[in-house]
């Protein structure tokens, strides 16, 4: 299969997107424990948020206390690291947990309130695979995809009714134009 195909050194970055935003899931249990087995293992980092960190751990995650112990909890899956996103915290501030044989690393800013957030998990898992390959520590590419995606949001075009789409052009500069 892909996997199998995929050189060791290569750092994987895995978005488990099992829930949707709704709260459907989208994995039926036979592939949860396939994603468990044979794909976070292989990782260098898993980036779920709370529906998704929830069914990877079966457990609740209500508090911020709770979040770093999920995170934490999750390297039990054999990845080198897991970056919980934390956005479905209540609250001003949004909080996102980086878990590593290092520790714990809080990463906050400000929350932007928006409905324009459709594809920020696959955003920065993107954003962060881009940094790791680009031969980033993955502490920096984090920080790195983290501040793309803020920016993201905050310039996001407000297009349709529902969950619009992020800025992703937001680095792009016309030719000839200052910064």
């Amino acid at each position: 299969d892909v996997l199998d195909r995929i050189a060791p050194h290569v750092p994987l970055v895995l978005d488990p997107v099992m829930v949707a935003k709704g709260g459907r899931h989208l994995l039926d249990k036979n592939a949860v424990a396939a994603l468990k087995r044979r794909l976070a293992g292989r990782a260098r980092v898993i980036t779920p948020n709370f529906p998704e960190a929830e069914v990877l751990a079966e457990r609740a995650i209500e508090t911020r206390e709770a979040m770093i112990e999920t995170a934490k909890a999750l390297l039990t899956l054999g990845c080198k690291a897991v970056l919980l996103k934390g956005g479905h915290l209540p609250g001003k501030t949004v909080i996102d947990a980086l878990a590593s044989a290092n520790g714990i690393e809080l990463f906050e800013y400000p929350r932007i309130e928006t409905k324009n957030t459709h594809g920020t998990g696959c955003t920065l898992a993107s954003a962060i695979a881009t940094g790791l390959a680009q031969g980033l520590a993955l502490r920096d590419a984090v920080a790195r995809a983290r501040a793309y995606v803020q920016e993201a949001i905050r310039t996001a075009p407000a297009i349709g009714r529902g969950h619009g789409p992020l800025n992703h052009g937001h680095t792009v500069r016309p030719f000839g134009l200052p910064k």
